[in-house]
């Protein structure tokens, strides 16, 4: 935990990603680091691999990341694991279950690579607080737009997922991807095996999937980079 002249530097360091924050949209510079303190937000760091939130806990905190990246991922009985989502710096997580008060969250945020996080109770976004501040209602209703558009994105992943053949999700997928930059080449987020757990689909069948395609001249790809022909 950050002293509060630490926290201070810590909030100037990232404060043009908190600016880009879905939390803060319409809410002035100079009232940003009086909100981050009136809400207690607490600055946490993070190596690679390791928990931010995980699985079977209360949900109490929504988090911004403000540096590096992190997943969303839930295991099943057996181990299988699945990619919900992925989290880039100025987006928040965990906000729906903090907001539903669940008794355990069920999926795990994970650093992908070096992170740091503020997290802040979700208890002290939803009631006002005794100050009476005129941007905290703004606040809420930025949380409340960015709840609906979170269900919209999930909304696609089970467009996605819902299709019957490994081919049939990866194609849609990548033309979900192609149609948000705007072009037919493209590079994605996910590894082999993050994209096979995004999918929900084996690996190997994955890969045999992109082979087949390549050379039915339906696509290019190297690593993380596509390219619809």
């Amino acid at each position: 935990m950050l002293n509060f002249q630490q926290k201070v530097i810590f909030m100037k360091k990232y404060f043009d990603v908190l600016r880009k924050c879905p939390l803060f949209i319409g809410i002035a510079d100079e009232h940003i680091f009086k909100m981050l303190n009136c809400l207690g937000a607490k600055s946490e760091s993070f190596d690679k691999k390791y928990t931010i939130i995980g699985e079977g806990n209360p949900a109490k905190f929504i988090g911004i990341l403000l540096s590096g990246s992190a997943q969303i991922e839930q295991m099943d009985y057996y181990g299988n694991r699945t990619i919900v989502g992925r989290v880039e710096p100025s987006q928040l997580f965990s906000e729906a279950f903090a907001c539903a008060q669940v008794d355990a969250v069920p999926v795990s945020v994970i650093a992908n690579e070096p992170c740091d996080v503020f997290l802040i109770d979700c208890s002290h976004i939803l009631h006002t607080c005794q100050n009476n501040c005129s941007f905290h209602q703004q606040m809420i209703f930025n949380l409340m737009k960015n709840l609906a558009v979170k269900i919209i994105v999930f909304h696609q992943k089970i467009e996605i997922t819902s299709k019957r053949t490994t081919r049939e999700k990866l194609m849609s997928y990548l033309m979900f991807c192609a149609k948000e930059v705007g072009s037919n080449s493209f590079d994605i987020p996910y590894d082999r095996q993050e994209l096979a757990d995004f999918l929900e689909v084996d690996r190997s069948g994955l890969s045999a999937e992109i082979s087949k395609l390549r050379k039915e001249g339906v696509l290019t790809s190297t690593k993380k980079h596509f390219e619809l022909l």
